[in-house]
């Protein structure tokens, strides 16, 4: 855990960044939703700060009071235990309280809360610490969210400069390892989620790991030889999925006259062969790991293999799929109170990615960290390791 004159600059760092990421944005882009599993750029701000005055000013503050009694409703995410929710798919229909206003609530809670953190105590540096990290989620999330916004938008609009994900040209190298009786989990230095731990052993028969990304040439290929219209290479649900979404190519590619494109941060531009295959669905991601002859990973081999020399693009490209359902370690415990439903009652319909992206924090990445989402999700920088 950092200690207060650190944890005061990580703050100030954290929420710095998180309003940086606004600055190229309008207030009208901030506001929109343009779908129900997205948010405004507006909430996001928003919540970050909620979750900091709910969590942290309530408990530790004197006197306190809030910035505004409606918005415990209006900003709070999924925690029931708090109370009353805004309905998510309608979060871009709060035309109010405008940008300005949030952005003095923002001003507000970080007045207010470092000044608390000089004298904090254990417990509040633990839970000011859990919300930065909740904040650098939503800072990816913020971006993928906007990216996912702006392909809606028929001026292709570009968000502005923003890092590229990491090209491999080298030619796919297969990284062996033996069976092994391995440990994975948080490993108790630095900070962790709960759904981290516990730390744990775990049987890993002998496999074989991609030492990169699949990249776009090599899922073009798979489309070219008519990877989408084969119902064998699919699971039975990404069948349907498929048929129903009508989709053939990943989610922001579009094909024209001169070959395919791609939209992302920086605007459509020319596919690049050698970039990481991005933003596809687990079910994308399974099919084409049949059609390679190969497999998804497991989560347990990913974190296995992580320290490995030779795996390029670990956690600063894409978030990567594995074969893991996303289930609680042998002894999970989650967190008393509210916070608790961080992490733990969403381990059900979920799989397990493992790394991180080019949207990532850096400092936010680490190798037993546990992301997961929906089979069908692909709004975010999601890609494809290959296992055998």
């Amino acid at each position: 855990m950092l200690n207060n004159d650190r944890l005061i600059q990580h703050y100030r760092q954290v929420r710095a960044q998180t309003q940086a990421l606004v600055v190229p944005l309008s207030a009208e882009d901030c506001a929109a939703q343009s779908m129900p599993e997205a948010s405004p750029a507006k909430w996001h701000l928003a919540h970050t700060s909620w979750f900091f005055e709910t969590f942290v000013l309530e408990r530790w503050e004197a006197g306190f009071r809030p910035f505004d009694a409606a918005f415990r409703v209006l900003f709070n995410s999924y925690y029931n235990a708090v109370g009353d929710k805004h309905p998510r798919p309608q979060r871009g229909l709060l035309t109010r309280p405008g940008l300005d206003e949030v952005l003095a609530y923002r001003a507000d809670v970080d007045t207010r809360l470092q000044r608390l953190l000089a004298q904090a105590d254990a417990p509040m540096l633990e839970r000011v610490e859990l919300g930065l990290h909740h904040e650098q989620q939503h800072q990816e999330l913020l971006l993928t969210d906007i990216l996912h916004l702006f392909s809606r938008n028929p001026l292709w609009p570009a968000y502005g400069e923003v890092p590229t994900r990491t090209a491999a040209p080298q030619a796919l190298q297969w990284l062996s390892f033996d069976e092994s009786l391995a440990e994975i989990g948080h490993a108790g230095d630095g900070f962790a989620f709960d759904n981290e731990g516990p730390r744990h052993r775990v049987f890993v028969p002998a496999y074989e790991l991609a030492s990169r990304l699949v990249n776009n040439g090599e899922y073009a290929a798979f489309i070219d030889a008519g990877g989408y219209r084969d119902p064998a290479l699919w699971l039975s649900e990404g069948w349907d999925w498929l048929q129903a979404q009508r989709r053939d190519h990943p989610l922001y590619w579009q094909r024209g006259a001169q070959g395919w494109s791609e939209f992302g941060l920086g605007g459509l531009q020319p596919l690049d062969g050698h970039a990481a295959v991005a933003h596809v669905s687990y079910y994308e991601a399974d099919a084409y790991a049949r059609w390679a002859h190969a497999r998804l990973p497991t989560e347990a081999e990913w974190e296995h293999a992580a320290g490995h020399p030779g795996l390029q693009q670990r956690d600063d490209t894409c978030w990567q799929w594995t074969a893991s359902a996303y289930l609680p370690y042998p002894g999970f415990r989650a967190s008393a109170g509210a916070v608790g439903e961080y992490n733990g009652k969403f381990m059900v319909n979920q799989m397990v990615l493992r790394g991180g992206s080019v949207a990532t924090p850096r400092s936010h990445v680490r190798a037993s960290y546990r992301n997961f989402f929906p089979a069908s999700a692909c709004w975010q920088f999601s890609g494809v390791r290959l296992a055998r």
